[in-house]
């Protein structure tokens, strides 16, 4: 017997409030850049955008392909043992060594750290990877802040940023059980 087709709702009906402000907001700014500055300033920078999007569409379409694989690929008894709600200061550690040596912008670190929670990765880890991800990025460290600031600074910053991340998933924890005890 072949699948039955699902009714899926229409796009529009589908957006949420973050998305409907973002393009209101879009919408408005475009405006006052077209009454404010004019027609060819609002077509250099509308094609500035588009640019920028197409720039950012590869990196994000990778991390969105990553994130959906990573939660196909690792079973949840894995992905729970490892990342889970019980896994402690494994999985903190887990969660730092993986933000930490994720490369690229928030296109990239945040559909894997939805794809790991999805996945069932804890919530306090994955506050971890994001703060790894954003304090102790190794490829930002290697490609910017070695050649501009020198090995001892830059050793000196990871060396006192390392607790952050567990500190991070730690408070997470605390507030999380204080607001659902």
């Amino acid at each position: 017997m072949p699948p039955v087709a699902s009714k899926r709702s229409p796009p529009w009906r589908r957006l949420d409030g973050t998305t409907v402000f973002f393009v209101l907001l879009a919408v408005g700014a475009g405006s006052a850049t077209w009454w404010l500055q004019g027609p060819d300033a609002f077509t250099a920078t509308l094609i500035g955008a588009l640019g920028l999007l197409l720039w950012i569409t590869p990196v994000l379409v990778g991390a969105l392909l990553v994130g959906a694989y990573v939660q196909r690929l690792i079973p949840r008894t894995a992905m729970a043992r490892w990342l889970g709600g019980n896994s402690g200061v494994l999985g903190l550690s887990v969660a730092t060594i993986a933000g930490a040596i994720t490369p690229g912008g928030p296109f990239a670190a945040f559909p894997l750290v939805v794809a790991l929670y999805r996945a069932g990765a804890s919530v306090e880890v994955c506050v971890a990877y994001v703060t790894a991800w954003s304090v102790l990025g190794l490829n930002r460290a290697l490609v910017w802040e070695l050649p501009f600031l020198g090995v001892d600074f830059v050793a000196l910053r990871l060396l006192i940023s390392l607790p952050l991340p567990f500190l991070a998933g730690f408070a997470a924890l605390v507030i999380l059980r204080w607001i659902r005890p």
